[in-house]
């Protein structure tokens, strides 16, 4: 086979690998519901206490079975450490730094976020049945980083 050939048909299969690709990244992107997380909003690091929704962390309900999830990453641990919700809800998760840059990866799940201070990200999901989560940081952020973690507890039906 010459050089002119060859090169043909390597240029002929790397564009159906190409177009193979952008099919299953399409596929996955509509038929699994993947996206990429949101950045919702800014505020001040120095003034994430004093900033609504992060002035009162935790689970709050926003409408039917539709809840929002506020977090805080700060040196080396989550606020609030544990957060309950109904198994099937929509949640929206909405999470920040107040100091350093963090990660936010919630086991068993496609929830995965970068905390940034002074950014809001915010992603949204279902937990299809009751169980409990791992959450972690995911970006090193010192010597403490290896306890920094929380819990995400699902429970069944409405949350009580």
């Amino acid at each position: 086979m010459d050089a002119e050939k060859f090169e043909k048909v390597f240029l002929t299969l790397s564009g159906i690998m190409l177009a193979i690709f952008l099919v299953a990244l399409g596929y996955a992107a509509i038929g699994f519901g993947i996206g990429l997380p949101s950045r919702s909003g800014e505020l001040d690091p120095s003034k994430v206490d004093s900033t609504s929704p992060f002035d009162d962390p935790g689970v709050h309900q926003v409408g039917p079975n539709h809840y929002e999830a506020v977090l805080i990453g700060q040196t080396w641990s989550f606020l609030p450490p544990r957060l309950e919700v109904p198994a099937g809800a929509k949640i929206t998760f909405k999470a920040t730094s107040r100091d350093v840059i963090h990660g936010l990866h919630i086991e068993g799940t496609r929830v995965n976020l970068m905390l940034i201070p002074g950014q809001v990200s915010k992603i949204t999901y279902r937990f299809p049945e009751p169980g409990e989560h791992l959450y972690i940081c995911h970006e090193y952020c010192g010597q403490g980083h290896h306890a920094m973690f929380g819990k995400v507890i699902v429970t069944e039906g409405k949350k009580g």
